[in-house]
C-alpha cells in the first residue's frame, strides 16, 4: 500500500477527531452493532480465507476466532454506557466545597498490528475495545495470512468510514513506516523481538503501549492429577489451530513419578482427536508457510521423538509429536509454535517453581492437579501473566477478565472492561464551587493556616 495514501488517511483521522461521532457512547454502540451484523452476513468468506491460509475447519474458526469477537462486540455494546459515565470518586475535606470524578477519553487516532496465527480474532477484538473507548484505528493485519487480510479489509471498509477506521495492507515496509507516525496510542501483537522494535519506536514519540507477545508457556502436572482427564485438555490446547497459538501449552512439566503414564494417554487423546493419520485429517490446520514449518520440523530428531513426528511438506502439514526433552535441548530454547510438545520432568513440586520462576515469565501457566495446596502453590509462587486450573487456554475466552502478559511475554492487558480501560484516558476532574474559598491556602501563612492545614491534611 502506497505511503503517501497511508500519510493522508492518517492525518485525515487526526484532523477529524474534534468531529470524531465516536466521542459520544451511542454512536459507538452503534458501529459496534453494525460491526456484528457485518461479520455474520461474511461469516462464510472469514472462513473460507482462514482455511485457505491455515487449513481450519469452520468449527474451529467460529470457536477460537469469530466467535470470541462476536462475544466481545456483544459484551461492549452491553456494557459500553456504563464504561463511559464519569465515575464519581470521594473528595477530600481539604477540597470543600467539590465533587471529584474520572472521566474515561479516548486517546485519539491508535495503531493495531496483528498477526498471523488467529488473524481475525487478533485484529478485530482490540479493534471492538479501541472503538468502544471511542478511537480512531488504523489497523495493520499481517500480510502473511494474506486471503484473511483481504477479508478483514473488506469488512472494516464495509462498516467504517476512512476517517474512523482504515486498514493498511502490505508488508514489514508498511509496518515500518506506520510506526514513524505520531499515534495517541499503539496495541501490537507478535513476537517479542518485533516487540522490542515497536517499543523502541513508540519510546521517541513518548506513545503509549501495549505489547501482547508469547513465550514458553508451562503446562504443569503433578502426581494428583487425573491424568485422562488432564492429557484430554493438554491435547486441545496444545495443537489446537496446529500448535500455533501464543498460549498453548509450550513444553509439559510433570513429575517423574507420571511421566510414562501421562504420555501413553497423551497418545490415546492424539488418536481420539486427530485419528492415528492427523496429516490426512482434514481439519487438522497447517502450518502457516514453509518458514513456519522449517522452524518446527528441524526440532523433530531420531532419537527424541516419543510419539508422532512424522510431517508432509507439501501439505505444511506436522503431525501432533512428543519429545523427550530436557532443560537444555534446542526444543526448549525458543517458542515453538508449532505441532510438536517437548516433555521435562522434575522430582519435587518446589525444584518445578524455582525453575518456571528462573526462566523469562511466561504468557501463560497451566498445572494439573487434585492437590489445592499444589495448585495455590503453583498460582501464587509462579510468575506469568494468566492460566488454567486443570485445563489449558480458555482463560482468554472471556470479557470479564483481562488478558495480557509481564515483561518479556507482554505490557498491558485487554478484553472487555480491561480493553476499554487500555484504549482509555481517564482525566481526574476536581470541579470546585464558587459560593464558598477557604483562605488557609493563600499567602501570608500564618500560625492559624498552619494548624488548619495539619488538620485537613491528616
Amino acid at each position: 500500500m502506497d505511503k503517501d495514501y497511508i500519510l493522508s488517511c492518517f492525518e485525515k483521522q487526526k484532523k477529524g477527531l474534534k468531529e470524531n461521532p465516536l466521542r459520544f457512547y451511542k454512536n459507538r454502540i452503534t458501529a459496534l452493532k453494525t460491526l456484528q451484523k457485518n461479520i455474520k452476513l461474511m461469516e462464510d468468506e472469514i472462513c473460507e480465507a482462514l482455511k485457505k491460509d491455515l487449513n481450519k475447519s469452520k468449527t474451529e474458526s467460529y470457536m477460537s476466532e469469530i466467535g470470541l469477537v462476536q462475544s466481545e462486540i456483544s459484551y461492549m455494546i452491553r456494557h459500553c454506557k456504563k464504561f463511559a459515565k464519569p465515575k464519581r470518586v470521594m473528595t477530600p475535606i481539604s477540597q470543600f466545597v467539590s465533587k471529584s470524578y474520572k472521566l474515561a477519553c479516548p486517546y485519539g487516532v491508535v495503531l493495531i498490528i496483528s498477526p498471523w496465527n488467529y488473524p481475525f480474532m487478533l485484529s478485530i477484538e482490540p479493534l471492538v475495545d479501541a472503538i468502544a473507548a471511542g478511537n480512531c484505528v488504523v489497523l495493520k493485519p499481517s500480510a502473511t495470512s494474506s486471503n484473511v487480510c483481504e477479508v478483514i479489509s473488506k469488512l472494516i471498509e464495509k462498516t467504517f468510514p476512512p476517517e474512523q477506521v482504515v486498514v493498511v495492507q502490505g508488508g514489514r515496509e508498511q509496518s515500518s513506516f506506520l510506526l514513524e507516525l505520531d499515534f495517541d496510542h499503539i496495541f501490537f501483537t507478535g513476537s517479542m523481538r518485533v516487540g522490542k522494535e515497536v517499543l523502541e519506536k513508540a519510546s521517541q514519540n513518548f506513545i503509549p503501549v501495549t505489547l501482547e507477545l508469547g513465550g514458553k508457556s508451562p503446562c504443569i502436572v503433578d502426581e494428583t492429577a487425573n491424568l485422562a482427564l488432564a492429557a484430554k485438555r493438554i491435547v486441545f490446547g496444545k495443537f489446537l489451530n496446529c500448535g500455533q497459538t501464543c498460549v498453548a501449552p509450550d513444553y509439559l512439566y510433570c513429575s517423574s513419578k507420571i511421566k510414562d503414564k501421562l504420555i501413553k494417554e497423551i497418545e490415546k487423546q492424539i488418536v481420539l482427536q486427530y485419528t492415528d493419520n492427523a496429516i490426512e485429517n482434514e481439519n487438522y490446520p497447517k502450518l502457516i508457510n514453509q518458514r513456519q514449518f522449517d522452524s518446527v520440523k528441524k526440532l523433530i530428531k531420531a532419537d527424541n521423538v516419543l510419539f508422532g513426528g512424522k510431517y508432509d511438506e507439501e501439505k505444511l502439514k506436522i503431525e501432533p509429536t512428543i519429545l523427550n526433552s530436557n532443560f537444555d535441548a534446542e526444543d526448549m530454547e525458543e517458542e515453538i509454535f508449532g505441532p510438536v510438545l517437548p516433555v521435562v520432568t522434575f522430582d519435587s513440586l518446589d525444584e518445578a517453581i524455582d525453575k518456571v520462576n528462573s526462566l523469562k515469565k511466561p504468557l501463560a501457566l497451566y498445572i494439573f492437579s487434585s492437590s489445592k495446596k499444589n495448585q495455590n502453590r503453583v498460582v501464587g509462587l509462579c510468575d506469568f501473566g494468566g492460566g488454567c486450573v486443570n485445563d489449558t487456554i480458555i482463560h482468554l475466552a472471556t470479557s470479564n477478565m483481562g488478558f495480557g502478559g509481564l515483561k518479556s511475554s507482554g505490557m498491558g492487558a485487554y478484553h472487555g472492561k480491561v480493553g476499554f480501560d487500555t484504549f482509555s484516558h481517564y482525566k481526574s476532574i476536581v470541579d470546585k464551587k464558587t459560593w464558598i474559598d477557604l483562605p488557609m491556602r493563600y499567602q501570608p501563612h500564618t500560625k492559624m493556616k498552619y494548624k488548619l492545614i495539619k488538620w485537613f491534611l491528616k
